[in-house]
């Protein structure tokens, strides 16, 4: 493996999921591009911007770069990897992250009583993740050697919150899968995490508002850090294309690589928790 820095782009790291991402990737010494909307100073920064998270990935030890992108946009997302080409001249890790999640379609509502509007989510988190791949590939087939990661969840293969959510990370996990096919001669991986419960800063404002009502959320969550410390045991991994195209479960792959979350917890997989598993791809090819 080449000794330079590697380079990532997490994608919808202003906070969340993504943010704890790019923060790990960030103390193992990585130069991350981290995109979103959100920027300090405006109207909107008051739940984490990209120019935060890019801050703390540097502070960690990498190089946290914030480049503003609207994920629905196809032109901003072929700037953003133009950007990385003029500055970097390759890529090593994609982490596609970014995704819209109404509140309309997280309550207890049937999906014909949602707006269509939920279904925004098969742009910016399905399509979305296909046009940063198609825009990074040139960037990482030069090297023979890269990984492409896209956060899913066991929601692919359970309900969870009804089809506007569950549908596209079906479709995500699918996605890696298809991908995985393309690019098996050149080197580069793909693969579909599934997160578990996350430690989101939303998350711990709900639990303190009400110990006794959610404070058994921490037994099991994870940290979005942990997930990134996962993908990048992935991509250190000599054997990490025998897993391209595989859904794995984070919680799982943790347990492997011996990574150990806040306080040296062990989070429960979903598998263990809730007999749940991702979908086994057939290995026959048309062309």
């Amino acid at each position: 493996m080449s000794d330079q820095t590697p380079i990532a782009v997490v994608t919808g790291a202003s906070r969340g999921a993504g943010a704890g991402i790019a923060r790990a990737l960030g103390s193992h010494g990585c130069t991350v591009y981290v995109t979103g909307r959100t920027r300090t100073g405006t109207e909107a920064s008051t739940r984490g911007t990209i120019d935060e998270t890019a801050a703390q990935v540097t502070d960690l030890g990498g190089q946290g770069i914030a480049v503003e992108v609207d994920h629905g946009d196809d032109g901003q997302v072929q700037g953003l990897f133009e950007r990385i080409r003029s500055d970097q001249g390759r890529l090593d890790i994609l982490v596609n992250n970014a995704a819209i999640i109404r509140d309309e379609m997280m309550g207890r509502t049937r999906f014909w009583e949602e707006p269509l509007s939920v279904l925004d989510t098969l742009d910016v988190g399905l399509r979305s993740s296909y046009v940063a791949t198609v825009y990074a590939a040139p960037l990482m087939l030069p090297q023979g050697r890269g990984l492409v990661a896209f956060s899913s969840s066991s929601g692919a293969v359970h309900y969870a919150f009804g089809p506007a959510y569950g549908v596209p990370k079906a479709g995500t996990d699918k996605m890696a899968a298809d991908m995985a096919v393309d690019f098996r001669d050149f080197g580069i991986a793909t693969v579909s995490i599934w997160m578990g419960s996350l430690l989101t800063d939303r998350v711990k404002q709900i639990i303190a508002s009400n110990p006794d009502k959610f404070g058994h959320i921490l037994d099991t969550a994870e940290t979005p850090e942990l997930t990134g410390h996962v993908i990048w045991a992935l991509y250190k991994d000599p054997g990490l294309m025998s897993v391209s195209g595989q859904t794995l479960l984070g919680a799982e792959l943790a347990v492997k690589y011996g990574i150990t979350d806040d306080g040296g917890r062990q989070p429960p997989s979903y598998r263990e928790l809730f007999d749940v598993h991702p979908h086994r791809q057939g290995t026959h090819v048309m062309r």
